[in-house]
């Protein structure tokens, strides 16, 4: 077991990113698939463009991705309201058995908290969310035009 801070933190990351691979895996997903179905679970209907500037994908990357959903019955295109130009993505369904899935994830992850006392549960989700807005920021960083 690593004691340097960064390698923790970095096998910490390992895990939840392969976890999140093998979740999307076994229901049925891939992971572009089963990232978008979590953001717009996170943030509720999306225009197309803004499902393409979270998920970091082109345009085309995009109508590809929601022709996919939305083929599977995960998702549904509604004309936006205020300009009908546009295309709101709207999650509709659960990919199946991903209750199931997610359950022994969740069973390990909620025994981990419970583990914990209320005080450092209370710094752990206060560093999920300020860790959240620095990757964000980050992200938002990586893609902006470089300048020599």
């Amino acid at each position: 077991m690593p004691t340097d801070p960064s390698k923790i933190f970095r096998r910490y990351l390992s895990a939840s990113v392969i976890n999140a691979l093998a979740t999307a895996e076994a229901a049925g997903l891939n992971a572009t698939d089963y990232y978008a179905l979590n953001l717009l679970d996170l943030s509720g209907p999306l225009t197309s463009g803004d499902l393409a500037v979270g998920t970091g994908l082109t345009t085309g990357a995009t109508t590809r991705l929601i022709d996919r959903l939305e083929k599977g019955g995960l998702v549904r295109r509604v004309p936006d309201p205020s300009d009908r130009r546009k295309v709101i993505v709207e999650s509709v369904a659960r990919p199946e058995g991903l209750e199931q899935v997610l359950a022994g994830t969740r069973r390990r992850l909620g025994e981990v908290f419970e583990g914990m006392a209320e005080g450092d549960r209370e710094v752990l989700f206060r560093y999920f969310t300020q860790a959240a807005d620095a990757y964000q920021a980050a992200t938002e960083e990586l893609h902006q035009p470089r300048t020599p």
